[in-house]
């Protein structure tokens, strides 16, 4: 009987659709690449899925953010991808986490009830703490390197984090990783140099913060504010979503 993910089971089989369906994933960060991330998972069938995320949508968002819009700008990311999961499945079974992971918030959540994890956050402390555990529990866990500051989307890989170059939080994630006892993690980086974003004030949020009212987080505390773009973040999120679909189904 057709049904919306006939033409994924023309590709997969009804074995893997089966195994999509009764899968639950988690995905830490709903941004530029975990936006993609959950909406390619949900569209290939997905059953179960939780999205992490204290954020609100902010304007300069929808440059790349597929929750991003005129309409969504101060929703929180996590109750706007939720509305829009349920849009694309009614079934799906969906956990929001108006959250942001770090060690403090850790333990709200139990590792071994997820069949995979999707590491899309940008804080290093809270990146190797979701890999620990992660990997403390035998959860498979894919995580993203940089994609800001990057032009170029052909330029993304999928490769052990021991194998990476270039990417300058690869290689922080590398040392501390090592440090740590970690021996292997699968992550998707790319390879093209980082640019330098312009220096101009009159664009910046440093001094132009417009972030929406009661945002946790504001752009103003970050070290550096990286350029983006439409075409890289979305291309690494749909590279991840592509490698936790064929794990979960077995197929390569």
């Amino acid at each position: 009987m057709l049904n919306q993910f006939s033409r994924t089971e023309l590709l997969l089989g009804n074995e893997a659709m089966d195994a999509l369906k009764n899968a639950r994933v988690a995905v830490f960060g709903i941004g530029g690449v975990g936006g993609f991330t959950v909406e390619a998972l949900v569209r290939s069938g997905v059953g179960s899925i939780d999205i992490i995320d204290d954020d609100k949508v902010c304007l300069t968002n929808i440059n790349r953010q597929i929750i991003a819009t005129r309409k969504t700008v101060g929703k929180y990311k996590v109750d706007v991808m939720k509305e829009r999961i349920l849009e694309i499945n009614p079934q799906v079974n969906v956990t929001a986490h108006q959250c942001f992971y770090s060690a403090e918030t850790a333990e709200q959540f139990e590792f071994s009830n997820y069949d995979y994890i999707v590491d899309a956050i940008d804080t290093v402390s809270a990146k190797i703490e979701m890999i620990l555990r992660a990997q403390e529990k035998n959860v498979p866990i894919i995580s993203c390197m940089g994609a800001g500051n990057k032009l170029d989307p052909t330029k993304f890989e999928v490769t052990d984090i021991y194998k990476t170059s270039m990417c300058p939080l690869a290689k922080v994630m590398r040392r501390e990783l090592k440090n740590r006892g970690v021996k292997k993690l699968k992550v998707v980086y790319s390879k093209e140099p980082a640019r330098k974003p312009l220096e101009d004030m009159s664009i910046s949020c440093r001094t132009n913060c417009i972030c929406p009212p009661g945002a946790e987080r504001k752009c103003t505390a970050k070290r550096q504010i990286p350029g983006s773009i439409a075409f890289v973040p979305s291309v690494a999120g749909l590279i991840i979503a592509g490698e936790v679909i064929k794990d979960l189904c077995g197929v390569r």
